[in-house]
């Protein structure tokens, strides 16, 4: 049966794959921010604005990867826009099993997947269309985990809902 055959995958022992997604612009706005783990506002807030200070403060010569209060963050930057994934370190502190070079092509196709849908993607195309951002994003990651990959799998969806708020009968409108 087809369960028989996805019973490996169960036993596979991964922390957490992606706790946070934030988008920034060079002036340290936060111009979209995904959390995939809970944490409260107050500890949310001054989190993401040290890691934005910290990731800004760098240098293009400097590593992409950076160790902060218990997280990885591995960030990237594109045109105005910085884009910063975090991801938990395990209990032991030793480091996490997730692939720092994997999160940043990750990171590109992400803004590859964006510059497809909006031709080349910018901090207003974010600002004026963030539902729609939020919607591409969690067709990719899902509870955490990167779930897809394929630019065209999750550009459909956005399309289907595009052409139907189009139609003048639609829900959509």
């Amino acid at each position: 049966p087809y369960y028989v055959c996805c019973l490996p995958l169960l036993h596979v022992n991964f922390i957490m794959g992606i706790s946070f997604l934030l988008m920034v612009n060079k002036q340290g706005q936060t111009r979209l921010s995904s959390y995939y783990e809970w944490i409260s506002l107050v500890e949310r807030s001054a989190l993401e604005s040290e890691i934005i200070r910290k990731c800004l403060s760098r240098s293009e010569f400097q590593c992409s990867f950076v160790e902060y209060r218990g997280y990885k963050v591995v960030y990237r930057r594109y045109a105005s826009l910085f884009f910063i994934v975090g991801t938990k370190l395990s209990k032991d502190g030793d480091d996490n099993p997730e692939n720092e070079l994997g999160l940043l092509e990750f990171i590109h196709n992400l803004v590859e997947t964006m510059d497809k849908w909006a031709g080349s993607i910018c901090e207003l195309d974010i600002m004026y269309q963030l539902e729609q951002v939020h919607f591409l994003l969690d067709e990719m990651v899902m509870n955490g985990f990167i779930v897809e990959s394929n630019k065209m799998n999750v550009l459909r969806p956005l399309d289907l809902m595009e052409r139907e708020s189009q139609k003048a009968e639609s829900i959509y409108r």
